[in-house]
């Protein structure tokens, strides 16, 4: 007997709400019995990428914060976290970041870390430019690849701040920088959607700040 119960298919492309990710989050936690959910835990039972958590709050930590749970303690980071805080930095401040602003917000890590991996700060840098430099290629899921696309949806840490860089931290319809407007929020978004076959390159990829990008998303 077939099962007559009413089921939500999500539509291929449709956005995540923030609710959704938030609840997946917790989801996880409640299954694995934790309340610190890390990025590789995610990806194992997460229905979406980590990324996208990343995109949509600023970095794991603040998504973790935002459904409730507890952060890392971390004391071993990896060079990718280290690059994504230093990214961050960058973004907020509109340029190079200085070590003293490793002590305060957005930083969520001191300099500590960078001294034992790094020996310097301008050692870091270079390390850090080198690995946003580096070209990589956005993988697409099964699922991404059954829809007819050559590149996963969204971009990673590296092409994300290639993108950033390359449009001087800077809405590239308003101009908005987060370097003149504090707390200031950008986003990289598809030129053309990725839901109508818009890849993940970066002719395809534009700096927005959060009100032009949802001011483009209204007239969609």
């Amino acid at each position: 007997m077939s099962d007559s119960r009413f089921q939500l298919s999500r539509v291929n492309g449709a956005p995540v709400t923030t609710f959704d990710l938030l609840a997946d989050v917790q989801r996880v936690s409640e299954s694995a019995g934790t309340k610190f959910v890390s990025q590789a835990l995610y990806l194992e039972t997460g229905k979406y990428n980590p990324g996208t958590l990343r995109r949509r709050f600023g970095t794991w930590n603040k998504a973790l914060i935002a459904a409730g749970l507890d952060i890392s303690n971390e004391i071993n980071y990896s060079d990718e976290r280290l690059f994504e805080n230093i990214m961050n930095l960058w973004e907020h401040y509109g340029r190079q970041p200085r070590m003293a602003e490793l002590a305060g917000p957005p930083s969520s890590i001191s300099g500590g870390p960078y001294k034992r991996r790094f020996s310097t700060w301008m050692e870091a840098l270079e390390h850090f430019v080198e690995f946003a430099n580096s070209k990589d290629k956005i993988t697409p899921s099964p699922l991404e690849a059954a829809s007819g696309h050559r590149t996963g949806r969204d971009p990673s840490l590296r092409l994300r701040f290639r993108i950033l860089k390359r449009d001087n931290f800077s809405c590239r319809a308003c101009g908005a920088s987060p370097a003149l407007t504090p707390c200031l929020e950008l986003h990289v978004d598809h030129i053309i959607a990725w839901s109508v076959g818009g890849e993940t390159v970066e002719e395809n990829l534009q700096t927005l700040c959060a009100r032009c990008n949802l001011g483009k998303s209204n007239v969609l």
